[in-house]
């Protein structure tokens, strides 16, 4: 049930050189077993603590406006909205500097910076310290992730690179699963446990990193990668969450909300302009003229901004109207995402059977029955296994059989040599959803005044974020039919 990284096979942001079924990235000595399987431990361990970051901050909010004297949620939605934009506008570019000065190197800064802005981030003293460490510790992530599976391959023998991928890919589900409940434990400690927790771990990697990581040989041949055009991405996202946020509090007619809204506009063209004459753009446009590429990416976007929606308002309702723990909050998020790897392992068949589209159509439609589910069943009082549950669990059913499809449609799209951008500009798109997503919430929700308000607000953000998984499965449905539609069988949650 992750937001963030994705497909197993095509998760690099570069180009195709790491891709299972090319030799061109490998090194030429192969690497002792030990020091493949600690190689394969490093790798893991680094792309698991950036996967858990994603849920384990989502169940700390509450606590952090606690901490931080009562911070609004507005303020508090930067915390997650820095690091979703800096981690979007990066990725391709952190994947193809990786692809110039090697992926070891590429990896090891990231996990580095990644390790010292959690530290940074334990230790903020107030809501602008934490956001501007969390856009620090998402560029950390945007150079690790793409050269993790890279660096796995070359310390996993031909023959087994498959499972490889699919293990890999398994991380993500994994730390979606144990997310919300390890947050939950930390917090109950020290909400600064959340970004802790991180230290150790990077740390350890770094040191045995150093040692034990080979490197694959650089290509440095191409043109530098379009740094103003990842700035004109950041700034055009950030405005317009910055308008969606504040829009309920100032009226959208309010100069201040239409400023940064026209300036989100022109930023945005501004960057497509960069991205049609940079010979290395951080996006293809290119791309974006291959149907069922495009389709299944916006299809993923729409999507994304329900989930993201759905998990925050998980995390404020039972902390904030039902006066959950967090550790007990923890545990009642936790059935949605522990079903999703095993619905992305056995939507292959469904897939396969009715198409890439309609699987994930359906994935789409559940997702908005959960919570609809909500919408209609939830009320003040507490009744977790007659109401909260099931839309927990449909909500999860929904995430295993659309975004693995979706994901894998998009990459299967493209020919081998565009796998690994691909990926990348659809994990960009979804980024882009997650921070729509919590910015939708925070306007919609707003500062209710009582339980009866509270319960209107969110019952209106659950059928904002129910219509926006709609949307997202009609998107879906203009994939191939039935027999046509690409698929991609390793496609992970």
């Amino acid at each position: 049930m992750t937001v963030g990284e994705s497909n197993p096979r095509v998760s690099m942001a570069g180009r195709a050189t790491a891709h299972p079924s090319s030799s061109a990235s490998f090194g030429p000595s192969t690497p002792s077993a030990s020091s493949q399987r600690a190689a394969v431990w490093i790798i893991s361990a680094g792309v698991f603590v950036v996967n858990l970051d994603l849920f384990i901050v989502n169940v700390a909010v509450p606590a952090l406006g606690d901490a931080f004297d009562g911070s609004s949620l507005a303020s508090l939605s930067w915390v997650l909205n820095a690091y979703a934009i800096v981690f979007a506008a990066l990725l391709v570019v952190a994947g193809r500097l990786a692809d110039r000065y090697g992926h070891r190197r590429g990896f090891l800064l990231g996990l580095a910076v990644f390790t010292v802005a959690s530290a940074l981030c334990a230790f903020a003293p107030g809501v602008g310290w934490l956001v501007a460490a969390r856009a620090l510790q998402a560029a950390g992530a945007a150079a690790l992730m793409p050269t993790s599976l890279a660096l796995l391959l070359v310390n996993t023998p031909a023959e087994r690179r498959p499972r490889a991928i699919r293990s890999w890919a398994a991380i993500g589900g994994i730390a979606a699963g144990l997310g919300p409940v390890v947050g939950g434990v930390l917090v109950e400690a020290d909400w600064r446990w959340v970004f802790l927790v991180n230290v150790p771990v990077g740390v350890i990697g770094l040191l045995a990193g150093v040692r034990l990581l080979p490197e694959a040989r650089p290509h440095r041949e191409g043109p530098f990668p379009d740094l103003v055009g990842a700035v004109l991405l950041t700034l055009a996202i950030g405005a317009l969450a910055f308008a969606l946020v504040k829009a309920d509090a100032w009226g959208w007619s309010s100069p201040r909300v239409l400023v940064p809204l026209l300036a989100a506009a022109a930023l945005a063209a501004g960057f497509w302009v960069r991205s049609a004459r940079h010979p290395a753009p951080v996006v293809e446009l290119p791309m974006l003229r291959t149907r069922v590429f495009a389709t299944a990416t916006l299809a993923a976007l729409l999507f994304t901004v329900a989930f993201a929606a759905m998990l925050l308002t998980a995390v404020l309702w039972c902390q904030q109207v039902w006066g959950y723990s967090a550790i007990r909050t923890g545990l009642a998020i936790a059935p949605g995402p522990l079903a999703v790897p095993l619905l992305a392992v056995c939507s292959g068949p469904v897939v396969r059977r009715i198409g890439a589209g309609r699987t994930a159509a359906l994935g789409c439609l559940l997702f908005a029955a959960g919570l609809a589910w909500w919408a209609l069943a939830l009320g003040t009082s507490q009744h977790y296994a007659s109401g909260f549950l099931p839309g927990m669990v449909v909500t999860g059913i929904g995430v295993g059989l659309a975004l693995p499809t979706l994901v894998g449609a998009a990459a299967a799209a493209l020919p081998p040599t565009r796998f690994a951008t691909g990926s990348a500009v659809t994990t960009m798109a979804r980024q882009t959803g997650s921070v729509l997503g919590v910015a939708l919430m925070v306007t919609l929700l707003g500062a209710p005044d009582g339980p009866g308000e509270a319960l209107d607000a969110f019952r209106h953000g659950w059928w904002a974020a129910a219509a926006t998984a709609v949307l997202a499965a009609i998107t879906a449905l203009a994939l191939h039919r039935p027999g046509a539609a690409p698929t991609a069988p390793d496609a992970g949650p």
